[in-house]
């Protein structure tokens, strides 16, 4: 009888811990669903996004600079500013391409 009365008192115990636990458990899973995985769909959307900077496409950086990418390298790109007016920078400072030029769309 003692036993039994000592594995009831352990069941008890298990469940008093997982009530305790649940709200955790579900903090937890409403932070990742609303807040990492979007961010992380986010990032693979920017990546994607930088990756497909080409020689030719017009621009915006982050810092509201308007302009044309007149070459690549592996982390940056030359991008044309003005007439005469070409600056290097790096490919994270790109903020969204805008459209592609007209000579690049004559070929």
């Amino acid at each position: 009888m003692n036993l039994l009365f000592i594995i009831l008192q352990q069941g008890d115990g298990m469940a008093s811990l997982v009530s305790s636990l649940l709200p955790f458990l579900l903090i937890i899973l409403v932070f990742y669903f609303l807040i990492l995985r979007p961010q992380q769909k986010r990032q693979k959307e920017r990546a994607k996004l930088l990756e497909g900077v080409k020689k030719g496409d017009k621009i915006i950086t982050s810092g509201g600079i308007h302009g044309t990418v007149e070459g690549m390298e592996d982390d940056s790109v030359l991008v044309k500013i003005s007439d005469n007016v070409k600056v290097k920078m790096e490919k994270s400072a790109i903020g969204t391409i805008v459209g592609v030029t007209d000579q690049q769309k004559k070929k």
